[in-house]
C-alpha cells in the first residue's frame, strides 16, 4: 500500500503498564475484532482496525496520532519554524524513524518515516 505524506497513518493508544496492555489486547479483540502483530512486550501492531493503530505501555493519558512523511529531517524542522514543541527527538524503531511534539494547544502527535 502506497503512504501518502502529511496523511493520518496510525493512531496508538497507550496504556501504563502490560498487564493493562494485555487486557486491552483481549478487549479490543473481542469487540472489534482486531489481531495483533507483536513488536517487543510493550507494542501491540494491528493492520485490521481501518486505520493502521498500536497498543503501547507509555505515561501518556491520550491517544497519539500519527503522521507520515517521506522527509523526516524536513518535517522535524517544519515543525520547529511553526513553534511546535518537540517532546521526544527523533529516533529508531522496528521499520522507520520517527518524533513526536505538540501543537500550540498542547496537542501531541507524532511524524513518522521510513
Amino acid at each position: 500500500m502506497t503512504k501518502l505524506p502529511n496523511q493520518i497513518d496510525n493512531i496508538e493508544f497507550p496504556f501504563p503498564d502490560r498487564e493493562a496492555l494485555k487486557e486491552s489486547r483481549k478487549f479490543y479483540q473481542q469487540v472489534f475484532g482486531w489481531q495483533y502483530q507483536e513488536w517487543g512486550p510493550e507494542y501491540l501492531d494491528t493492520s485490521n482496525s481501518g486505520v493502521a493503530s498500536g497498543l503501547t505501555v507509555d505515561k501518556r493519558q491520550h491517544p497519539l496520532i500519527i503522521i507520515y512523511t517521506d522527509n523526516i529531517e524536513q518535517a522535524l524542522a517544519t515543525v520547529k519554524q511553526a513553534g511546535g514543541e518537540i517532546t521526544q527527538e527523533l529516533f529508531h524503531f522496528p521499520g522507520g524513524r520517527r518524533f513526536q511534539f505538540k501543537d500550540p494547544a498542547g496537542n501531541e502527535l507524532a511524524f513518522w518515516s521510513e
